[in-house]
């Protein structure tokens, strides 16, 4: 037991790197899906145009349905191998984490939106802003703030997605401790101690969202 725990001392702060290299792959890639789910969750909601709206349910059926690592490989190896693209993995990890939280974000923002009564729209008329301004102005900051326990999931479940990433050689926690464990045979406290740094972020992202949530909330609404 002691050489196993000696081996988790020895190689803590390289693990902590490895944790590091986590949440900036998750914050990113929550940033990027953040600015494609929007649009899409405005067209969804308040677009005119029928196959444009077909388009977007389309894409967030292929992101939803296909699993994480044949993405992960289908992009690396496979469609920017193809375009000549030559990305490090660490930039396809938050692409590709980035365009399936799209499609979950966008329907989390779809939800918050339609949450919003549909009187609030006709008030901003009432008193003469146009459809943009009311829903830029009304809807918008009501319903960014009614999606924050929708990103608090989001942001668990992309925290643990980012482990997979070690299959492309992303320096992240989990490569780190398997690295670590090769050298040293002492496999079980390794990954003991990653699983316990993966909680300790999951607590610390999903505490924040909360407390961000709470501060935020929209009087009216008990999500």
């Amino acid at each position: 037991m002691a050489k196993g725990w000696l081996a988790v001392s020895d190689g803590f702060t390289y693990l902590l790197q490895g944790a590091w290299v986590n949440l900036i792959v998750v914050i990113g890639a929550l940033l990027f899906g953040f600015a494609i789910a929007l649009p899409l969750a405005m067209i969804q909601v308040y677009g005119k145009n029928r196959l444009l709206r077909q388009s977007i349910a389309f894409y967030v059926w292929f992101f939803r349905g296909i699993p994480l690592l044949v993405c992960l490989f289908l992009f690396y190896f496979g469609l920017f191998d193809y375009l000549g693209i030559n990305f490090s993995a660490f930039t396809v990890a938050v692409i590709v984490l980035g365009l399936i939280s799209s499609a979950y974000q966008s329907q989390i923002l779809r939800g918050a939106i339609l949450s919003i009564p549909e009187g609030q729209m006709k008030a901003g008329r009432a008193i003469g802003l146009r459809d943009g301004q009311s829903i830029r102005l009304i809807i918008l900051p009501q319903a960014l703030r009614l999606a924050i326990p929708g990103w608090s999931n989001e942001y668990s479940i992309l925290l643990k997605d980012s482990a997979v990433t070690y299959a492309l050689g992303v320096s992240e926690l989990m490569a780190r401790a398997h690295h670590v464990a090769s050298r040293t045979y002492q496999h079980l406290y390794l990954y003991i101690t990653a699983g316990l740094l993966f909680m300790i972020m999951t607590w610390m992202g999903t505490r924040l969202l909360q407390m961000a949530q709470k501060r935020l909330s929209v009087p009216g609404y008990f999500r």
